[in-house]
């Protein structure tokens, strides 16, 4: 059986770790948090990441249960008073995906080029905000459960334990001898909502470790698998406060963005054939024949197909049914693009293999100078196949476990709920997204129309329709957060109330046109150019030097698990 869609792809980063046992770090410090949660944390020395010594950072674990260990990492913000500055809580989709790769792809402090070096992102979220990446659930990335020697099975990508801490020869041939989590389902979530209480917890124990950075308000970013994650989580956060649990921290939200969520499966698998077909998506780009339209048209509607089985998990919610349709519609709906077209499903303009964004930082965390300064515990992946496994049991992926009314309580709550997408992402893609955005039927969003968002240079990076603090923005150049700002999404200066409403065509109609789309496979060194918003010539390549790694906003990439 694949693995849930959202995080399939993302499997192969385990092939790049290096051959490392990783031995348990001496130096954290101990702390305890709210709800008397415990904490081990460390700072991070300048130049890890952050690369202003007068910028500081700090990584740990909150130990949420036994053998259930989340990582963390902070970042100051760069150009914030630290005393009032707000407090960004980033989580990457998957299920299983680390959010490393928020950190290093997207929208943290620094990246790492092709030889290993680290670079600063000038457009980090952390310019405005304090930033805290957390591994969810445990298992992924360098949150761990019970470490254990191992190696990673190239076939099943399974991790098989090692009886001490050398690498035998039959496992030297896969590179990844080291240390992992015990790779066991029981130790970590295998739902959305299973997952929700451990995130709670890592809130709670961060926030009274280290309460400089605590916030009575603060804002939850995310993407892809979020689309689940957020608006469960933060819906459980909300009942937890109600309860006024002793001990506990009252941590309120103030704003929900997600970028390119996979929210409701019966929408969204049928935005695959909108975005594939009809009408298809806006870089003019088709990439099946006739025939292959058809088979996806059926594989979709034919009875007892797709649609069909996400209606029969949805109607008896039980996990041996709901599995089965998602294998189906995985396989059979979402795949066929794979299968077929040969291209990056994360970005629709790129061949595979896709050299954007760069993935060198997998290694450089794999590095023992690295794992020593940030106190891990484990070797680095993108991914957790444990964790996949553990939701692809359940089904969680192909049910709507209530995200839709969950967003539908956060606006009425004065949340300030922004969805977001880029247009040449194919995996959870805009179509799908916006039919998402007007099922959950905010107070005036109907009457609302699409607007441009411009910067100070007066390019237009995209649209945004919006009422109240309820908004969906479809990005088709760079884009920037304006939603922490407690501004609007359009122009940034006015402040959010119920009185705003986008005045605007119905549809975001804007065609990019199949200029961008790459017709040969780009080698591992490209670079992205983002002014063309394609990759750079050789004679460009040569003329940027040592920027060429710098700034991923633009590359249609932003938006992975």
């Amino acid at each position: 059986m694949f693995p849930s869609p959202r995080v399939f792809l993302l499997f192969a980063g385990a092939s790049t770790v290096l051959s490392q046992f990783v031995p348990p770090p001496t130096d954290l410090i101990n702390a305890t948090g709210f709800m008397g949660i415990p904490v081990r944390y460390k700072e991070v020395p300048t130049g890890i990441c952050e690369l202003d010594p007068n910028v500081k950072s700090y990584s740990g674990y909150v130990d949420v249960a036994e053998n259930q260990h989340i990582f963390f990492w902070l970042f100051e913000a760069r150009n914030e008073n630290l005393e009032t500055a707000p407090l960004t809580v980033w989580i990457n989709g998957g299920p299983g995906s680390s959010s490393m790769i928020g950190l290093f792809q997207e929208n943290g402090p620094c990246g790492v080029d092709i030889n290993g070096a680290v670079y600063s992102n000038p457009y980090s979220w952390s310019n405005a905000s304090n930033m805290l990446y957390i591994d969810q659930p445990t298992q992924v990335g360098f949150s761990y459960s019970i470490p254990v020697s191992g190696y990673v099975d190239p076939r099943s990508q399974s991790i098989i334990t090692l009886p001490n801490a050398t690498c035998p020869d039959y496992a030297q041939s896969s590179g990844t001898c080291g240390t992992y989590s015990y790779a066991n389902e029981s130790l970590t979530a295998n739902s959305t909502h299973d997952a929700a209480p451990n995130f709670y917890r890592a809130l709670q124990g961060f926030m009274g470790a280290m309460p400089r950075y605590s916030r009575s308000g603060f804002h939850f970013a995310s993407e892809s698998f979020g689309g689940h994650y957020g608006p469960i989580f933060n819906k459980y956060i909300e009942a937890q406060n109600a309860k006024n649990i002793s001990g506990a921290f009252p941590v309120s939200l103030q704003t929900v963005s997600i970028g390119n969520g996979w929210y409701d499966p019966l929408i969204q698998y049928q935005a695959y054939y909108n975005y594939t077909v009809s009408p298809g998506n806006t870089y003019d780009y088709s990439p099946f024949s006739a025939s292959m339209q058809a088979q996806l048209y059926n594989n979709l509607y034919g009875a007892g197909n797709c649609v069909d089985q996400i209606k029969d998990c949805a109607a008896r919610g039980i996990n041996e049914i709901c599995t089965s349709a998602d294998s189906f519609c995985s396989n059979l709906v979402e795949a066929v693009y794979d299968n077929y077209a040969g291209r990056d499903e994360y970005d629709i303009r790129e061949l595979n293999p896709d050299p954007f964004p760069y993935d060198f930082y997998v290694t450089y965390l794999n590095s023992p100078k690295v794992q020593t300064a940030i106190g891990a515990y484990q070797n680095f992946s993108e991914a957790s196949n444990t964790v996949s496994q553990a939701f692809t049991g359940t089904g969680d992926d192909n049910r709507e476990v209530g995200t839709v009314e969950a967003l539908r309580k956060l606006v009425k709550q004065n949340v300030t709920v922004m969805l977001y997408a880029g247009d040449a992402d194919y995996n959870c893609n805009w179509l799908g997204g916006q039919a998402v955005a007007e099922e959950v039927a905010a107070a005036g969003f109907d009457d609302a129309g699409f607007v441009n968002i411009s910067t100070t240079d007066n390019i237009v990076h995209g649209q945004v329709k919006q009422a109240g603090k309820f908004s969906f923005v479809r990005i088709y150049e760079s884009g920037h957060e304006r939603a922490i700002t407690g501004k609007d999404i359009a122009t940034g200066a006015i402040a959010t109330s119920t009185s705003i409403l986008t005045d605007g065509a119905k549809s975001s109609a804007y065609r990019e046109g199949n200029s961008t789309i790459q017709l040969s496979i780009l080698p591992a060194s490209a670079t992205y150019n983002h002014t063309t918003n394609g990759p750079n010539t050789m004679h460009q390549n040569q003329k940027m030097g040592v920027k060429r790694r710098r700034g991923l906003l633009s590359s249609g990439k932003k938006f992975k698990p």
